[in-house]
């Protein structure tokens, strides 16, 4: 079975993956990020590391509680709907895991109702 710090190391890697690919794409920056997809990247990896839900969530997605701010909830929002169709080009181990993830994690939250 997964640890807990597993899950927040996968969901950090694939935030970190998504942020990169939006900023190589739409700011045209190369070998890093502009400052702010920088501080995304940063703060997306704080709300991970404070997130009190990992044992029982596979994504924010997923999650009842929203505790990105509204701006950068917004921001991260925009960079998943750019990259999430890109991913599987990009990162395709990383995008096949996290459909099939998501899906189960659909299911199990219908499926207690």
């Amino acid at each position: 079975m997964k640890t807990v710090e597993d899950k927040r190391t996968r969901e950090k890697l694939l935030v970190s993956q998504m942020i990169a690919l939006y900023c190589r794409k739409k700011h045209r920056v190369k070998g890093g990020l502009c400052p702010s997809c920088r501080e995304l990247d940063e703060y997306a990896k704080m709300r991970s590391d404070k997130c009190p839900f990992m044992e029982t969530k596979t994504f924010c997605s997923n999650c009842k509680v929203h505790c990105y701010k509204p701006e950068m909830r917004e921001k991260i929002r925009e960079v998943m709907r750019f990259s999430g169709p890109r991913m599987v080009f990009h990162h395709p181990v990383t995008a096949v895991r996290h459909v099939i993830e998501s899906k189960r994690e659909k299911r199990r939250l219908e499926n207690k109702k």
